[in-house]
């Protein structure tokens, strides 16, 4: 089959190297390892499912040894046009990938951006478009600081939502803005404040509400491209309620990197 590229350009990293070496948030444990053949396979089946049946130009990032999170290209950076706003990883484990990251971006032509070295930002996997807006999570991982300083030097408006379960430590874990201002989301990884704040910028007809089982599978860690949505293994009823708004559902296994904390969106960059 041959490939012709669409619009929709991401970078993934492939899993060479991938393990849990570490335990840097509540779904790690080093006693429960990875099966690296497994994610490989898993990770090839995201890649063409994107590359091939979606029309994505999928670029590579190249896998680092030591670095076993660089597979989740989203952390590397916020894109928008031709800037990239590095990472600046909270935990020392990552800090390493923000160099490979800042090189493969500077060496494709964009301009590349660092944050201040004591300002953590987690890149997209703490900030996303909804419409013109930039909703972006705060606590866990990325400080609050981040998001004016990211507004001020974008012109763009950001909305700072704090992440209150741990186990929903990035908001792409929790929040997935769709086409057409759809939003896929759990609340209980919010708090009141920020459960209101999503309310009244996002119309009730617009909310597709994933259950605790569904987030559990990360099912809120979605690759959207035009109407289709791609995600790990989840439930019948959220096929469902993806159809009824008009949106194709692709489901791919993806469970050796929810082991780590990640799935779909967290494999993903959309540059």
């Amino acid at each position: 089959m041959s490939k012709i590229y669409g619009q929709e350009k991401i970078l993934m990293c492939s899993p060479e190297h991938f393990g849990i070496e570490y335990a840097i948030n509540p779904w790690m444990n080093i006693d429960i390892q990875v099966d690296n053949k497994k994610a490989k396979n898993q990770w090839q089946n995201l890649y063409k499912i994107l590359s091939y049946e979606l029309d994505a130009d999928v670029r590579l990032a190249v896998p680092q040894e030591g670095l076993p999170d660089m597979v989740f290209s989203a952390n590397a950076a916020f894109v928008y046009k031709n800037k990239a706003i590095m990472a600046r990883f909270k935990h020392k484990e990552r800090q390493p990938e923000e160099g490979y990251y800042a090189k493969w971006f500077l060496d494709n032509g964009y301009e590349v951006i660092t944050l201040p070295e004591n300002m953590s930002f987690e890149g997209a996997g703490d900030a996303l478009f909804l419409g013109n807006t930039i909703y972006a999570g705060y606590l866990p991982r990325t400080d609050i600081s981040s998001h004016a300083y990211i507004s001020e030097l974008l012109k763009i408006p950001v909305i700072s939502l704090e992440l209150v379960n741990q186990s929903f430590y990035h908001i792409d874990t929790c929040f997935c803005p769709l086409t057409d201002g759809y939003l896929i989301y759990y609340p209980d990884a919010f708090d009141d404040y920020g459960n209101k704040i999503i309310e009244a910028n996002v119309t009730e007809d617009k909310r597709i509400v994933v259950t605790k089982e569904e987030a559990s599978y990360f099912t809120c860690n979605a690759v959207n491209i035009g109407k289709t949505v791609v995600t790990n293994l989840t439930t019948q009823r959220f096929t469902k309620l993806l159809r009824d708004k008009g949106f194709n559902h692709i489901q791919t296994d993806l469970s050796e990197f929810i082991k780590a904390g990640g799935s779909a969106k967290c494999l993903t960059l959309k540059i």
